[in-house]
């Protein structure tokens, strides 16, 4: 529930207050039919950045008393749910059969096997569709995913918008 400060207008119907959480991870992938370098196999540190809006809690004694939502607890849930599946791993697209076999070839190789090519675009609309049903509601605070932000490299990412 929002309830007004001495000092502001709130809630503003002309804004909204975000918290944003950034985690990093390593991952490989390869974009099969693409007609660069990024055919083959290679790796990125990836920059992952979760938006979330919702009521800021009002309780005194609750921990989380003025905020939206921990971020410790954002990142124990995005580490629950994704990156610890993601980091260190390597992405790859169901249909791209040879690096499939080569990788199932490796014992104890950590893949994960998505149902599009591992562009950022695609990676971020996964990650998406993932954390949305974590965050969503969650705690009864109209808590919501409103965006992620993956970074490939520190020049080049992609955002999705709920």
């Amino acid at each position: 529930m929002q309830v007004p400060c001495a000092t502001c207008t709130y809630p503003n119907p002309y804004s909204m207050l975000t918290i944003t959480r950034k985690l990093e991870f390593d991952a490989g992938h390869r974009i099969p039919d693409h007609n660069s370098q990024c055919r083959n196999l290679h790796g990125h540190r990836y920059t992952l950045l979760i938006t979330l809006t919702g009521d800021v809690v009002q309780q005194d004694g609750q921990s989380d008393n003025g905020m939206i939502m921990d971020f410790g607890d954002i990142k124990a849930l995005a580490n629950e749910h994704l990156v610890n599946m993601w980091d260190h791993a390597f992405i790859v697209y169901k249909n791209d059969t040879a690096v499939r076999a080569f990788l199932d070839s490796m014992p104890n190789h950590k893949t994960v096997v998505i149902d599009r090519v591992p562009t950022v675009e695609n990676m971020a609309q996964v990650v998406f569709d993932i954390l949305k049903g974590v965050y969503n509601d969650r705690f009864g605070r109209h808590l919501a995913l409103t965006k992620v932000t993956l970074y490939e490299t520190p020049n080049c990412w992609a955002e999705i918008d709920g």
